[in-house]
């Protein structure tokens, strides 16, 4: 079992990088209608990469390339696709029911369609919309904090039947094996 000094000192997610064919809208919707700080922005030829913050040390980042249209895809949350993908949705997290139910509100005064409050009991209640790119968005609120115990047990463990990882885990509190990737291409390029 590897020492907890030898883990990455995770702090958040610095950024979620989505794409967009309306940078301008994006703005409009991420920072005018749910109030997410514009907190930096790259420029470089025609490709923009413009950052909002989500919380302490987290973002959701947009990239958009003017004159090239990266199509849209509108799909629910959590519902199956009929096509490739490898994305469902983004969930942010409010900090209490009251937040909830004030977000809610205000994507209602502001035009945007949103689910009713759902309990996902035991984890959180959630309200789900999408932005003006279709992407679908969630926003949440833990009915209780989860904590990074190391142990895969109690109320925040549903699955009666988990996949083998989280069998090991349970069982010998590490993991037999973990896989390999690669890069999609030889070079990583930075736009800037």
């Amino acid at each position: 079992m590897a020492d907890a000094a030898d883990l990455p000192l995770w702090r958040g997610l610095n950024h979620l990088a989505l794409v967009t064919n309306d940078m301008d809208g994006t703005v409009r919707f991420y920072h005018g209608v749910l109030g997410m700080p514009l907190v930096a922005t790259i420029g470089v030829g025609s490709m923009r990469h413009y950052f909002f913050a989500t919380g302490p040390d987290s973002t959701v980042a947009f990239f958009a390339w003017e004159g090239h249209d990266v199509g849209s895809i509108e799909k629910p949350a959590g519902i199956p696709p009929g096509y490739t993908t490898q994305f469902d949705h983004v969930s942010f997290t409010l900090p209490d029911e009251g937040e909830l139910a004030a977000l809610q509100a205000r994507l209602t005064e502001h035009g945007v369609e949103v689910t009713r409050v759902v309990d996902h009991d035991p984890l959180v209640h959630s309200i789900y919309f999408h932005d003006n790119n279709g992407i679908a968005l969630e926003a949440s609120c833990w009915l209780e904090v989860p904590a990074a115990t190391g142990r895969c047990e109690g109320p925040m463990f549903g699955d009666a039947n988990p996949v083998p990882a989280v069998r090991e885990l349970i069982e010998h509190g590490e993991l037999s094996w973990t896989p390999t990737t690669r890069l999609a291409d030889d070079e990583v390029v930075d736009p800037v």
